[in-house]
């Protein structure tokens, strides 16, 4: 008799799993992966998207080239509800029964409460996110090239990060290549000296899980590249055009990105059973949801006492792959096997030409380092295609400048509408008093 096994999310965990559940199953079996995007999102590379250090397409796959001939079936279609008791998805477009639900939905930012953190703030997790984000900084570029208004002018080129982990220091230096080495030699009305780039982690030290040696090697580095580190800073508030840190410092700034943590999604949250902190739902050794053992939950979606793993893409990966033969032996009637997290390793770069890498015991950063963490990425892009044109935006842009325009038309900004409403006054006073 056909089962129909179902995957809810196409990010890194979901495709891992349908592509090794079609290995593993028997030909009868429906295989149905559901997904809202069509595509699949190499988000490793998503800082080189702000910096215009790489073309957005090329960082994505479409789904159906990624399945190939492959038979699993694939619906983008949003997930509104999961009818446990009754085993079935409620999906925007219908109604999908499941015989075997793999769960890897994903997550969101986490604004731990913070007022004003959601509303204004720049949010860093999707291709549109990174695109708008780039639009936004070159925005603020040209509102500032002709600006007078010092303080107008410090504010908008104020890029505040807030979150000291791989994102948040990745992205930073990627906008430091962009705005030290671009904006600040092509923008005439605008000197290094008036670029100022923080990052802000609530915690003691930034780059949790990598050797203290390291850690030191990339403050420096930060340091070199005059991007200013702020650990113990713990945001308190957040407004239009400012940040407030520790309930006591304002610092102005038009561009405010949050990359300081993630929730699940909320239909993970609204699970039955015991969740974590960040809301995920806690499953057994077996990845299974408790008091449903036909429900896998992978990912940034799951979380584990036995075996707590970092929310990266190898580890929702490595899931997925767990999550399918476990769903075989399910199906059979066979003793599971339990998932176990190894650190395989951390990469981290600091902008063009270092990063720092940390395998096992093998820890070293720099060029070459830079050239591995290039080599690696490379590598794990899904495609010939895509591999070829990253390595083509790299390899051109050491040889040409990046690409300046905006794609699209930023959101207001409250600081330069406030400016240019006070210097179109001061030119219309200024032409009474000489008449």
């Amino acid at each position: 008799m056909a089962r129909r096994i179902v995957v809810l999310g196409g990010g890194f965990g979901g495709l891992q799993a349908a592509i090794e559940l079609e290995r593993l199953l028997p030909r009868e079996d429906e295989i149905l992966l559901v997904s809202d995007q069509n595509f699949l999102l190499f988000t490793p590379l998503l800082p080189q998207i702000a910096s215009s250090n790489i073309d957005p397409r090329h960082i994505v796959q479409t789904i159906r080239e990624i399945r190939g001939k492959r038979r699993f079936r694939f619906r983008r279609d949003t997930v509104q509800s999961i009818d446990l008791p009754a085993r079935r998805a409620i999906l925007t477009t219908g109604i999908v029964d499941y015989d075997v639900l793999v769960i890897a939905l994903g997550s969101r930012s986490n604004y731990f409460g913070i007022n004003g953190a959601r509303e204004h703030t720049w949010n860093f997790k999707t291709l549109e996110d990174a695109v708008v984000l780039r639009d936004h900084v070159l925005d603020m570029c040209e509102h500032a090239d002709h600006t007078e208004e010092e303080a107008a002018r410090r504010a908008m080129l104020t890029f505040v990060i807030v979150g000291g982990g791989y994102t948040g220091v990745e992205l930073v230096t990627e906008l430091s290549d962009f705005l030290f080495g671009y904006v600040a030699r092509r923008y005439r009305g605008i000197s290094a000296a008036d670029i100022r780039l923080l990052v802000l982690e609530a915690t003691p030290e930034i780059l949790g899980g990598i050797s203290e040696g390291l850690k030191e090697h990339a403050r420096r580095r930060l340091d070199a590249r005059s991007i200013e580190v702020r650990t113990s800073a713990k945001v308190t508030r957040c407004g239009e055009d400012f940040v407030e840190i520790n309930g006591n410092e304002i610092i102005r700034s038009a561009t405010i990105v949050w990359s300081a943590g993630v929730r699940a999604n909320a239909l993970v949250e609204s699970l039955p059973g015991a969740h974590d902190r960040a809301g995920r739902a806690v499953v057994n050794s077996s990845l299974q949801l408790e008091g449903h053992p036909e429900v896998f939950v992978i990912g940034d979606s799951a979380a584990s006492a036995s075996a707590p793993a970092p929310q990266v893409a190898p580890v929702a990966m490595e899931q997925g792959e767990v999550a399918a033969r476990n769903i075989a032996h399910f199906l059979r009637g066979e003793p599971m096997e339990s998932y176990s997290y190894k650190n395989k390793g951390m990469l981290v770069s600091l902008g063009m030409d270092y990063a720092v890498v940390s395998i096992g015991r093998l820890q070293f950063s720099g060029y070459f380092a830079w050239l591995f963490w290039n080599a690696v990425h490379l590598y794990k892009l899904v495609g010939l295609k895509k591999q070829v044109q990253v390595a083509m935006d790299w390899m051109l842009g050491t040889v040409f400048p990046r690409d300046a325009s905006i794609l699209r038309r930023p959101p207001r900004c409250k600081i330069c509408e406030a400016a240019a409403a006070r210097a179109v006054a001061a030119s219309r006073g200024g032409g009474d008093t000489q008449a």
